[in-house]
Parts: C-alpha cells; structure tokens; sequence
C-alpha cells in the first residue's frame, strides 16, 4: 500500500488511546444543551458505534470530535496533546448521511477533494485517488460521473473522499441509513472488510440496533435531555463478520441488550 497504511488491531484492552471526551457540555444559543457530563474515551482500532434517540446529540459528538465546532465546558483531548486539548488531532476523514458529492467532478475528482484542499497536485496524489477507490471496488469508475451511480456506490465515493489522506480516525454520521436494507447490508459487510484492510478508527452514528451489534466492538447507548453516555456495551463477537453472524443465537443475544438499552435511553425523554 501507498499511503494508506495498514494498521494493526490489536484486542480491546491493549489498543493505545486516540482521544478522550471529559465530561463536554455544549449549549446552543445560550438556552439548548445538546451535550452535559459526555464523556468517552476512543482507543486505536475501535469500532464505535453511537445509538441513541433522535435528538441526544450523536451528531453533535462528531462535530465536536471534529473540530468543527468547539465545548461550551469540558476538553477533548487527543494523544499527544499537551494540555491544550487540539494539538494531536492529526486527519480526520468524515462521511455524512448524504455523500455530498459534486456533481461536475468525475469520481476521482471527487476523491482528490480532501488533497485539492491541502494545495496538492492531482498529478502528485493519482496513485492515492487510484487506492482509495480499488479499496471499495470503484477503481473502474475513476472517470463516471455521479449521476451515473446508484445510491451505494455514491456512498463508496464519499467513504473513498474520507479515508484518501490516511485519516487516523473516521467520522461516519449515519452513512447508510437512506439506503434500501439489501444494499445497506452490503456497505455493512464492505465497511467491515475495508476496516480490517487498513485498521482504522471508527465512530459510527446509527439509530439501527442491528446495525450498531453487527458494526461494532463497543456500543455507546446516549440518553437525550441532555445527551450524555448511558450505558456502553462491548460486542465480544470476532472479526470477520457475516451473514452467520447476523442469524446466529449470540447476535441476537447482544441485540436484546443493547435494544434494552436504548428503551431505557428512550424513556429518560420522556
């Protein structure tokens, strides 16, 4: 590879710290508290997923671990920082609900954003571009245009933009939930097999239990009014996952906990 290098995962426990969330509050307009007491702490290599109600700030998490907007109270603290809460930061791939594409830009264009941005020459990163889309099985579409894809393959260009810097943590804000549930299954398989080539750090949004059981190593059920961590559940299901996974008696296990749960995040709305 390139560079988008192969990283090792190693088992929960031993996998070192990327960032931490102490006890963030943020207030919109002086009067909306989206987030009180969140805490979380992100290690190389996780899966997370982030499950809660509409409303309890899982976006607003993301955005925050982004950098795109900034705690009213508390510090997020990345490794290698010094106290300032923002020097470790490093790259960030993020994937939105929508792909958010541009329409005029052929697909590697498309791709080459995150480095157009940075100043870099298409030239100079081609090779990169070229990586990017073979890992989701795009590298025949370099030269397509969005309006000549189908819904996932618009997803695969967005995943494709996020992790072309080699970013050490990716941001997926419910990516797939416009999609119909066969071709969702599919991205869900996908993601899987991309994370186990490259060994990134995920934080995934979902309001799908199914979803988040068969993603993910640790679940963070968020409770609304205002969103903070109610309860975090490790799925101890090995990698690769499959279709036996998704029918096996301990998936269905682990979704009646976590589907537990989130009625019990459900009900602290009301």
């Amino acid at each position: 590879m390139t560079d988008l290098i192969t990283r090792q995962t190693l088992p929960l426990g031993q996998r070192p710290r990327v960032l931490e969330m102490h006890d963030v509050l943020k207030v919109f307009n002086g009067t909306v508290t989206a987030l009180k007491g969140m805490s979380l702490t992100v290690n190389a290599g996780d899966f997370i997923s982030l499950l809660g109600p509409s409303g309890c700030g899982k976006s607003t998490a993301l955005r925050l671990i982004a950098g795109l907007m900034q705690p009213t109270q508390g510090r997020i603290l990345w490794d290698g920082d010094q106290g300032e809460g923002n020097g470790g930061r490093g790259d960030i791939g993020v994937v939105f609900q929508e792909p958010t594409l541009m329409p005029w830009a052929t697909v590697a264009r498309n791709v080459y954003l995150p480095f157009r941005l940075r100043g870099k020459s298409f030239a100079s990163v081609a090779g990169e571009i070229r990586e990017a889309l073979s890992l989701v099985g795009l590298e025949k579409f370099a030269d397509a245009y969005p309006r000549e894809l189908s819904g996932g393959m618009k997803m695969r260009v967005s995943i494709a933009r996020a992790l072309v810097t080699n970013p050490r943590l990716i941001l997926m804000d419910e990516p797939f939930a416009a999609l119909d549930e066969i071709t969702r299954q599919k991205l869900n398989n996908d993601l899987l097999q991309l994370k186990a080539k490259i060994g990134c750090t995920v934080i995934f949004v979902t309001h799908s239990v199914f979803e988040s059981v068969f993603l993910s190593d640790r679940i963070v059920v968020m409770a609304a009014r205002p969103g903070r961590v109610l309860e975090e559940i490790t799925v101890d299901a090995p990698y690769p996952r499959d279709m036996a996974f998704r029918t096996s008696a301990n998936y269905a296990a682990h979704t009646s906990v976590v589907s537990k749960a989130l009625l019990a995040a459900i009900g602290e709305t009301a």
